[in-house]
């Protein structure tokens, strides 16, 4: 059963069925679920005793993240910063993981970045998926606000628009949002920029 839930091509609803006849939904702890994240290749997050199974990325999904992510790294790795990427779990709070497109921290020994799953970061990016826009663009907005994360990237293919939102308080409020033409400013990462035509120029032709 295990190894179908590991599957590439098993229907998303033949997996929840898969996920209800290992533990009915509603009834996972957290152990069970980073057990489940050990075992399989799918994209998995969980709210308080649910999962989510997530859609497969896209070709043009993650080119974009290669793109953004050779940026980042080129901006933090010289003074010791970390950018990782999906599959990677971030627990928001206990009974709360998410696994984000990106995440980095400015400081690689930085005690929120753990080797089983992250507690924090400095910045993380989601590029919004198309089968449910509003998880990117509304839910994971609270989510990562909800972990203290000083700044979240959404990348939307669909507009191309790139929105940098930081922390204030307990909610975001946006930086910026960019279009085609400008270059991304950045609270968290003072100095890096992006250009936003670059980044949607980088997903190609499906």
């Amino acid at each position: 059963m295990l190894t179908a839930l590991a599957g590439e091509s098993v229907p998303q609803a033949q997996v929840n069925g898969l996920v209800e006849e290992v533990l009915p939904q509603g009834c996972w702890s957290d152990d069970d679920y980073l057990w489940l994240t050990d075992h399989t290749r799918r994209l998995v997050e969980f709210t308080d005793g649910y999962l989510e199974i997530l859609p497969m990325p896209s070709r043009g999904h993650q080119r974009i993240l290669a793109y953004l992510y050779s940026l980042f790294y080129a901006f933090v790795a010289p003074s010791g910063g970390e950018v990782l990427f999906a599959p990677l779990r971030l627990r928001i709070r206990p009974g709360k993981f998410r696994e984000p497109d990106l995440l980095l921290v400015r400081d690689a020994r930085d005690a929120r970045s753990g080797e089983r799953f992250w507690t924090g970061a400095d910045v993380v990016v989601e590029v919004v998926s198309p089968d449910n826009p509003q998880r990117d663009l509304v839910l994971k907005r609270d989510d990562y606000a909800e972990a203290a994360i000083p700044e979240y990237w959404i990348v939307d293919p669909a507009t191309e628009t790139l929105t940098v939102l930081k922390l204030e308080d307990s909610g975001y409020v946006e930086h910026g949002v960019y279009e085609r033409g400008a270059r991304t400013g950045s609270s968290a990462l003072p100095g890096f920029e992006v250009d936003v035509g670059d980044v949607f120029d980088a997903a190609g032709s499906e």
